[in-house]
């Protein structure tokens, strides 16, 4: 067999299993995260304001890939909930910065325990070498994806 012809056959393996291995993540994620009353959205949101706070609403969809508005009701549940407030943009009253409240870190320990969790179900009797090779083959797909996004604006 050719080097091209396996690679082909490789290829066409791996988009179908990428995309059963992202579909049950998604799936235990959410049956994790409404176990605990929330979505696997929230838990995002939750987690990218740690990882970056003082966040736009529009910042946060565009990071998300979630239409704003989409951002916006799960904003506005967070709030509800008292995990998260929205501040105003000293620079620009019209826009609101998003923080997480003290609250949140209880949620956010949670949050991590699962996601530990799902990952050693994931990873259970896979070579820490191999796992590292499909780390680091999984940054160089989406580094190549990424360079093939169209522009968000190019209309």
């Amino acid at each position: 067999m050719t080097r091209k012809k396996a690679y082909a056959e490789l290829g066409a393996e791996l988009l179908p299993l990428l995309y059963d291995v992202a579909r049950h993540m998604r799936t235990h994620a959410d049956q994790m995260a409404r176990a605990h009353g929330t979505t696997r959205a929230q838990w995002l949101i939750l987690l990218r304001l740690e990882r970056q706070p003082d966040l736009s609403q529009n910042e946060l969809a565009a990071i998300t890939e979630v239409a704003p508005i989409t951002v916006g009701r799960l904003v506005d549940r967070l709030e509800t909930c008292g995990l998260v407030k929205r501040c105003v943009d000293p620079a620009d009253r019209r826009i609101w910065r998003l923080r997480l409240t003290p609250a949140a870190a209880p949620i956010l320990r949670e949050v991590k325990r699962c996601r530990n969790s799902l990952n050693d179900v994931m990873t259970r009797d896979i070579d820490p070498d191999v796992l590292a090779a499909m780390l680091a083959g999984l940054r160089k797909m989406k580094a190549n994806l990424d360079k093939r996004r169209p522009a968000a604006d190019a209309s």
